[in-house]
């Protein structure tokens, strides 16, 4: 996950300003820690912290960041430990003067570039892989800084979409086959690079470009610059699971609809797996498009069954044992008017270790429904994630060691069904070549030669000759 946004504004504007609201439109791609970096065209000055967008920064904070370019982050780590040392922008003097860096994805070759960089006299300060990247484009002083990025993007590997700041330009890049999403627009004279078209929209921008897979954007005092890598590695995998859950549902990705291409993989579950039943509801908030899809298709209403208490996030202190059945309660709430006697349908965007579908049903049965029939919006998992999602193991995922009765009888549903592979490819409209189903059908679009090295801390004691 990860969401970055890049700004080049007029002189005399304010990058801050924009870059903070932009990272509350990108907030739910990360909520570990956030920050922002920005050049007065002079000196880049950063702000980062730990915890959410409101917690990070004030009033105060974003006075003391002037300048008219920046980039900034929200971070859902994968690789490198989530503190403070992690967060993102990271920021580095090289010798073409400061320089900043915001990265979503994972490199599948970070160690080993790593340790040729250390070998090189390289020092790293933190344990992701996005410093590997700001090494790089530091090394090549000699390029312009196209040309330094250009090569940066030659020598990484994996799933990327980066946003770097100089002194006075802005480059922004993304990996060949676009696994991870990024986009760009102006609004007025304002350059504006993302994550995602809703940071975009939310900025005032009307017209969403897509950077192209493998392209390099450059944004400088004589215009927009666009580069490409060389032909032969040009291809196009964005990650099937922004369709199926990272993505805002007024996102656009590839010119479609997230919220329309959720409805349709919901018409699709019950067109391959039809039910009879009583009511359909989502298992908030991921499932909400598709259960509507998945109850227009069947005829039935769509009512909310399950109410999240949005004021309870990931920083949720859980209270003494005796307690923390209530706790589960405080963050999700059965409606018992809507559930009880019902043969109740459940739609989930998908099953990882199947914890989190177990308490689901377990809710909806105490709520009193007579029957529950579990829907997933997504095959399943039955491989690991090497270009950002922190699965590193098969051992993590249910679908990889359990039989399809063996998960029903864990998560306690009278009924499993997940979505086809296929069924997934119609509902965005593309061919299975067309999308990274690596952690469904273990087919990644860029080679993986044995062990990843971009997960969990595996970066850590690099610097120690591990």
């Amino acid at each position: 996950m990860c969401g970055v946004i890049g700004v080049y504004g007029p002189p005399g504007s304010r990058a801050a300003d924009r870059l903070y609201l932009g990272l509350y439109a990108l907030q739910h791609r990360g909520e570990e820690s956030c920050g922002i970096a920005v050049s007065d065209g002079e000196r880049v000055r950063v702000v980062k912290g730990m915890g959410l967008v409101p917690d990070v920064f004030d009033r105060e904070r974003l006075a003391a960041l002037p300048g008219a370019i920046g980039v900034g982050h929200v971070r859902y780590s994968t690789t490198g430990a989530s503190e403070v040392a992690n967060a993102q922008p990271l920021t580095a003097h090289t010798s073409r003067g400061p320089s900043a860096v915001a990265h979503n994805g994972d490199l599948v070759n970070a160690r080993d570039l790593r340790t040729q960089l250390l070998q090189q006299g390289s020092v790293f300060q933190t344990t992701t892989d996005s410093e590997v990247i700001l090494n790089l484009f530091a090394r090549w002083a000699d390029d312009d800084e196209e040309t330094a990025a250009i090569r940066t993007m030659t020598a990484i590997r994996g799933g990327y979409a980066v946003v770097l700041l100089t002194r006075d330009r802005l480059l922004a890049f993304r990996d060949p086959f676009g696994i991870r999403p990024l986009c760009w627009g102006k609004a007025g004279e304002t350059f504006i690079v993302a994550s995602e078209s809703c940071a975009l929209t939310a900025l005032g921008v009307e017209q969403v470009h897509e950077v192209a897979p493998g392209e390099l954007l450059t944004v400088d005092a004589r215009g927009m610059h666009r580069r490409r890598l060389p032909e032969g590695r040009d291809g196009r995998a964005p990650c099937a699971f922004e369709y199926i859950y990272f993505s805002r549902p007024d996102s656009e990705l590839l010119a479609r609809n997230v919220h329309l291409v959720r409805k349709a993989i919901g018409r699709r579950l019950y067109e391959e797996h039809p039910v009879e039943a009583d009511v359909v509801i989502a298992a908030p908030d991921s499932g909400t498009s598709a259960a509507m899809g998945f109850a227009e298709a069947a005829g039935l209403p769509f009512e909310i069954g399950l109410v999240k208490n949005r004021y309870v996030g990931r920083t949720f202190i859980h209270p003494e044992e005796g307690m923390r059945h209530l706790a589960v309660k405080v963050k999700l709430n059965p409606n018992r008017q809507v559930l009880a006697g019902k043969r109740v349908v459940v739609l989930d965007d998908s099953i990882v270790r199947g914890t989190t579908s177990q308490r689901t049903v377990a809710l909806v049965r105490e709520a009193g429904a007579r029957e529950v029939h579990m829907y997933v919006a997504a095959p399943p998992f039955l491989h690991p994630c090497h270009y950002g999602i922190d699965i590193s193991s098969r051992r993590e995922l249910i679908a990889a060691q359990r039989s399809l009765e063996e998960i029903r009888r864990f998560i306690g549903a009278d009924s499993l069904y997940y979505l086809s592979v296929e069924g997934l490819c119609a509902a965005v409209g593309v061919r299975p070549e067309q999308l990274c189903l690596a952690c469904m059908t273990g087919m990644y679009p860029e080679p993986v030669l044995g062990q990843s090295p971009a997960h969990g801390h595996v970066l850590e004691g690099s610097g120690r000759g591990e």
